[in-house]
């Protein structure tokens, strides 16, 4: 179809997690008519198997879909499908960077969310034109009044442009095509003549190499091209341009303000980089564009490969990964225990899970995690001030003059009959309640400063059981403060095994200590000898398990007789056991790293 530029829309879609975005776009998507109904199936844009399996949205996807308008006008509209948690707002801000409005989903059961607020305020970093949607109107505690009420006092929207829909029953959906070819303004191009464009995603594909996905700003490009990335220069020819629909469909040419791909045979992966501009040699434009900021890692985990031959393997597989995620950081590192492996950095606990499960699936690695840390300010006796993330790189307590350790503010929104419970946890957690405030007559906000160590571990998860699911968690970091931090060791059979050890606060280090002893002797296989296992912070013990030894049954063949038959064979077993166990190393599964991680 002929397309002039000014009949291109680019939104994108946000939401608090589970508000219904994906639902949305499968509505969308099959309203607009690019799939048959034999194709349809849920959660479409969620390409991987693992946001299927958690009914989570981890990647931005777009899509390309036509609309004819009642007065019979041709429009084509880029959607972007977002994911909701806070774990991955990153990949929000760069779908945000490639469009000019955004769909503002509020669930009419559960209202305005932290992260529905969150997302609202990135949206307005970029000045977007926002539509606000009323979802879920079909399910019978759904209070479309009230929601609209929050639109207008959380949000600071009109309520009156608010569209009530469900996107599972498509009630209502037609109705955002036309508010989306009204409200949202067309692309503007800056007409110099040159090439610009950004990349804001890019994924590796087996037989093609490199597709790069990108926003063009100015100029057009057709296969045959030449481009030129900015960030560092390398040249390569387009093989092929084109737009998504669900599928790749080749295009002769793209024009300024569409969203789409293009393959050029990039076979160095490391030429891509997520926030780059693209221009041409012989159309160079004046200046690079503002790429995405880089984003921040918080919590630390070192990866090993549970075969050392794999180490290859891991390194060409994260490679891979961190085309298509570019929020993953990592280093080169080592350990006594399990070899070489990287210190990679992640967003959250949920962003660290996801990064391995897809290493596992989707690049076939088997991997060994150590336990997630953050990271720490330290203060020497010389002056001297270092950031260390790895217990390893810990130093002895008697050089140490001051350690400082990185704490967040946390916003909180709950119903109010939740309040006891979140101010339990949160003191729970080390917290300090700074203020709360209604935001309607029964749900508030509570602001409390907690430090970012504890949150890594199993906060969210207490805090959606205590407030039965409807509390929503937002955060970002306050900066660092004092301190009273101790390095947990673990020793199993007398051996300190470095990848298991832990910066954790002293007055939970017991605790913390005795539940991963417990959990180790669970999954560590009982051997022909006693293996102690033992957590200790410096040269102090503070918790001990043991793994009691199998019996070989050596009085098997001797029946009848004396008993001091059966007494002399025990006896020169004993004496054999206590040989044994002088030389007796331990094999560790790779589940017992992982028991140490998770806590009751």
């Amino acid at each position: 179809m002929k397309l002039d530029k000014k009949n291109i829309r680019n939104f994108s879609i946000i939401a608090h997690i589970d508000h219904g975005k994906s639902t949305l776009s499968d509505r969308m998507i099959q309203l607009s008519g690019i799939i048959s109904d034999r194709d349809m199936k849920e959660q479409i844009l969620d390409s991987m198997d693992i946001e299927r399996e958690r009914g989570i949205t981890i990647k931005s996807q777009t899509v390309s879909l036509p609309y004819t308008s009642p007065d019979g006008t041709q429009y084509l509209l880029n959607l972007i499908d977002t994911p909701g948690h806070v774990d991955f707002s990153y990949e929000v801000s760069r779908a945000l960077a490639a469009c000019e409005g955004a769909l503002i989903i509020v669930d009419a059961t559960q209202g305005v969310e932290a992260q529905t607020l969150a997302n609202l305020y990135l949206a307005m970093e970029h000045d977007l034109k926002m539509i606000p949607i009323i979802n879920k109107i079909d399910l019978p505690s759904a209070e479309i009044e009230w929601a609209r009420d929050q639109i207008e006092e959380d949000l600071g929207l009109d309520p009156d442009e608010a569209l009530p829909v469900s996107a599972k029953s498509g009630i209502g959906v037609d109705k955002i095509f036309q508010a989306v070819v009204e409200g949202i303004p067309g692309p503007v191009s800056e007409g110099t003549g040159n090439f610009k464009a950004l990349i804001f995603d890019s994924h590796y594909d087996a037989f093609r190499g490199t597709i790069v996905h990108f926003r063009i700003f100015d100029g057009t490009i057709k296969k045959g091209d030449k481009i030129q990335f900015m960030s560092n220069n390398s040249q390569y020819k387009v093989e092929e341009v084109g737009i998504s629909q669900i599928k790749r469909i080749p295009q002769d040419h793209l024009m300024a303000g569409q969203v789409g791909y293009f393959i050029a045979g990039i076979k160095n992966i490391s030429d891509v980089k997520i926030g780059d501009t693209v221009t041409m040699p012989n159309l160079l434009c004046d200046e690079a564009m503002g790429g995405f900021r880089e984003p921040t890692p918080v919590v630390f985990s070192s990866m090993y490969p549970v075969s050392a031959d794999d180490y290859g393997e891991l390194t060409e597989a994260l490679e891979k990964l961190k085309l298509n995620d570019a929020s993953l950081i990592y280093d080169k590192d080592s350990s006594a225990a399990l070899g070489f492996g990287y210190r990679c950095g992640f967003l959250g606990l949920l962003h660290l899970e996801v990064v391995q499960e897809r290493l596992e699936r989707e690049y076939d690695v088997s991997l060994i995690l150590t336990s997630p840390s953050v990271q720490y300010e330290i203060t020497y006796t010389t002056g001297e001030i270092k950031i260390i993330d790895n217990p390893t790189a810990y130093p002895d307590p008697a050089e140490i003059s001051l350690v400082r350790e990185p704490f967040i503010n946390a916003s909180i929104i709950v119903p109010d009959k939740y309040m006891g419970n979140v101010m339990q946890v949160c003191h729970e957690f080390r917290g300090v309640s700074k203020n709360y405030q209604y935001l309607t007559s029964n749900r508030l906000e509570m602001k409390f400063e907690l430090p970012l160590a504890e949150v890594v571990y199993e906060f969210y998860d207490r805090l959606k059981s205590v407030t039965q699911g409807y509390g929503s968690f937002d955060y970002e970091i306050a900066g660092y403060q004092e301190t009273d931090l101790a390095k947990l060791d673990f020793l199993i059979n007398a051996e300190r095994v470095d990848a298991l050890s832990q910066l954790i606060h002293r007055d939970k280090a017991e605790a913390r200590g005795r539940t991963a002893c417990k959990k180790l002797r669970e999954e560590i296989p009982r051997q022909q000898f006693k293996i102690p296992i033992q957590a200790a912070i410096g040269g102090k013990i503070i918790a001990r398990e043991t793994i009691s030894a199998f019996r070989k049954d050596v009085t098997a063949k001797c029946y009848g007789g004396d008993i001091s038959r059966k007494r002399k064979l025990l006896e020169k077993q004993k004496k054999g056991k206590k040989r044994m166990k002088m030389v007796g190393s331990v094999e560790i599964p790779q589940s017992a790293f992982l028991s140490v991680l998770k806590t009751d």
